[in-house]
């Protein structure tokens, strides 16, 4: 328990560093993790190869790009040694079966009066076209998901959809790092679209198409891999809006142009000294009230904002 919580402490640190772009000391928490002895419920519990990943590709440092593609290498193996296990133990009836007739047989034979020795080496035969076909049926291995599979559809339009959110869900390798099945993860945000219109109209189109352009963004890739972790379920990312769905980056913009059109809103309305010096463009009246405001450096001119008394139109200029 106190390994998993030290992971998760590591990748915490890790996740800030990306969402700040700002990588120094990550290689110090590369060597610690490298320290680490991992198992793999450590390694699904915790989502530290999606961290790790993200940080081999925001920092410039080649030490740590080269470590942090170590440790995922070596993670990877521990997860293909975990499905060989799995596949191992599927075919381990097929085999005992197998060995406990060749042992009756070698029972039976040793029995046998007079029989000579080399009696004894015939169940090496049966066993050369014993190759272990049947275990190695499972077409696909195993795959690490939360996520059930929804419902199966005919419609054409719906699966077009789905198979266009798993190629934007699939925009780079997180996918295969987390090991979410797209295909299961796409259905399940395709089907609470569909049960939200109960059509495949020009809403639901609209819907899809909104979250597929999101998920693709390659500005925004803290999206898309809330979504593949499961931090962002499929009845909510059926249901963000798009200033939900946007970037830190864009949403800072976002912020920062709505305080500017406040300011210069209120700073135009409020106040203000009347005078006829200007003429509105509008009704070509010259009751107006204006204000200056040093919106700029000291030694640039202020700004003027002007109020037209008779019509309410506003303008300013330098």
């Amino acid at each position: 328990m106190a390994k998993n919580q030290e992971v998760e402490r590591i990748a915490k640190k890790l996740d800030k560093m990306v969402h700040k772009k700002n990588t120094d000391g990550a290689l110090d928490l590369l060597r610690e993790l490298k320290n680490i002895k991992m198992s793999l419920e450590t390694l699904q519990s915790t989502r530290v190869g999606m961290s790790v990943n993200a940080v081999r590709k925001q920092s410039s440092d080649e030490e740590v790009q080269t470590l942090a593609k170590a440790l995922i290498k070596s993670w990877k193996k521990l997860l293909d040694g975990s499905e060989e296990k799995e596949k191992k133990k599927e075919g381990s009836p097929v085999r005992s079966s197998s060995t406990s007739k060749d042992s009756g047989s070698s029972e039976k034979s040793s029995k046998k009066p007079g029989g000579s020795p080399t009696t004894l080496t015939t169940p090496t035969t049966p066993i050369t076209p014993t190759t272990p076909t049947t275990p190695t049926t499972p077409t696909l291995p195993p795959r690490v998901t939360s996520f059930p599979p929804a419902p199966v559809t005919t419609d054409s339009v719906r699966n077009k959809c789905r198979e266009l959110l798993v190629a934007a869900l699939q925009t780079d390798d997180d996918h295969r790092t987390i090991g979410v099945d797209c295909e299961h993860l796409a259905a399940q945000i395709e089907e609470e679209i569909f049960q939200e219109f109960k059509s495949t109209d020009i809403k639901y189109k609209t819907r899809l198409r909104s979250r597929i352009s999101n998920l693709k963004d390659q500005k925004n890739p803290d999206l898309r891999r809330n979504v593949l972790c499961g931090n962002i379920s499929p009845q909510r990312i059926a249901s963000m809006t798009a200033e939900e769905m946007a970037s830190a980056e864009l949403k800072q913009i976002r912020e920062a142009l709505t305080k500017e059109s406040i300011r210069e809103h209120q700073l135009s309305k409020v106040g203000g000294t009347e005078t006829d010096m200007f003429i509105c463009n509008k009704c070509h009246g010259k009751s107006c009230s204006y204000t200056q405001v040093q919106t700029r450096s000291a030694d640039e001119p202020m700004t003027t904002f002007v109020l037209c008394n008779s019509c309410g139109n506003r303008w300013k200029f330098c």
